[in-house]
């Protein structure tokens, strides 16, 4: 027995003894990266309080939207103010870390409150919908339960923070029996996607299922993005390290069509740089989609490329949205003035 101990003390002494004040460092670094992100003035702050005036969140709304910041990985703290994914994402770590169910009621009410005030619920037709939490009481979806039985324009009948619940228009006992069973959910959004779940029953009552939220909705397009006519210079960057200025001609969430000298082919990958105004400069990979050729006349040299987005582009997509947005609103605005003037 005395022989065993002495092996493992010599282990210890010789191969983990010697590395523990590295891992106390490591500890301790971490440690003060936490402070540091809980108490430090973080960048995007005086954006992010004029931002907040518009939406005439409360005061309890405000200190919640400070939590959901300080909980989530950005490092510009006006992030959750930008795009609905960025919000449900940060909502979605917050709930992970303090665990949903044992978030305080007023919590979780001025959470819905944010999301509310800032109209990032699935009825508004420019939001990016990524949880189940964005969809509302009364939308109707179709549901698929094991075995391949289907039912069609099902009724949301509540939604909380917590969890949501459908109203099944069928026998009571064939409820009873989708406990623990797992459903497939499909939400329509007319003219942009089919958005899709596969869920586990957590409760039922006579014509009511419960399920648990989720923020990994598969989504099928139904139509393609929202374009917005551009008029943006933009360096092309191609594997081979050689750089081709152009024009982007429009701009979507998904995709580009750019101008430029360089004869591309269908399929081919490349890099491509541009400032959006108001969010900078985006660097992001694209897919070749189509060479239309010298279809532009105000640019006779430049072919007219048509790409998709490709690699990580996520972030690039949320400021292409907000960007299209800000664009639609104000146009439309313009478009009203006239008429609000009293003749």
């Amino acid at each position: 027995m005395g022989s065993v101990l002495h092996e493992v003390w010599k282990i210890f002494q010789f191969y983990i003894l010697p590395v523990l004040p590295f891992v106390a460092l490591v500890l301790i670094e971490i440690q003060l990266m936490y402070n540091r992100r809980e108490n430090e003035v973080m960048f995007g702050t005086d954006s992010f309080n004029e931002k907040i005036k518009a939406f005439e969140f409360t005061p309890k709304e405000v200190r919640t939207l400070e939590k959901l910041v300080r909980s989530s990985k950005f490092e510009n703290k006006d992030a959750v103010l930008n795009s609905s994914g960025l919000f449900e994402a940060a909502v979605s770590e917050f709930y992970r870390i303090r665990n949903v169910f044992s978030v305080r009621d007023e919590t979780l009410e001025a959470i819905a409150g944010l999301r509310r005030k800032m109209d990032f619920t699935g009825s508004n037709p420019l939001t990016m919908v990524c949880s189940t939490r964005q969809f509302n009481v009364d939308d109707r979806v179709d549901l698929e339960v094991e075995g391949g039985q289907l039912f069609k324009r099902a009724k949301i009948y509540a939604r909380s923070e917590k969890i949501w619940s459908i109203k099944m228009d069928c026998n009571p006992g064939l409820v009873k029996s989708l406990l623990g069973t797992r459903v497939l959910i499909r939400w329509t959004r007319a003219n942009d996607a089919v958005y899709s779940i596969v869920l586990p029953v957590q409760a039922v009552s006579s014509d009511v299922i419960v399920l648990n939220h989720s923020d990994r909705l598969d989504k099928e397009q139904l139509r393609k993005w929202l374009r917005e006519v551009v008029d943006f210079p933009v360096v092309a960057t191609f594997p081979n390290g050689e750089k081709h200025s152009g024009v982007l001609y429009d701009l979507s969430a998904g995709g580009i069509l750019l101008g430029l000298a360089e004869d591309c082919k269908p399929n081919q990958l490349f890099s491509i740089s541009f400032e959006l105004p108001t969010f900078g400069v985006q660097n992001v990979d694209v897919k070749v989609l189509n060479n239309l050729g010298h279809r532009n006349p105000e640019f006779p040299l430049y072919n007219s490329i048509s790409a998709v987005f490709t690699g990580s582009y996520a972030w690039t997509q949320e400021r292409v949205l907000q960007y299209i947005f800000e664009v639609t609103r104000k146009t439309k605005t313009k478009k009203k003035a006239p008429n609000d003037v009293p003749t």
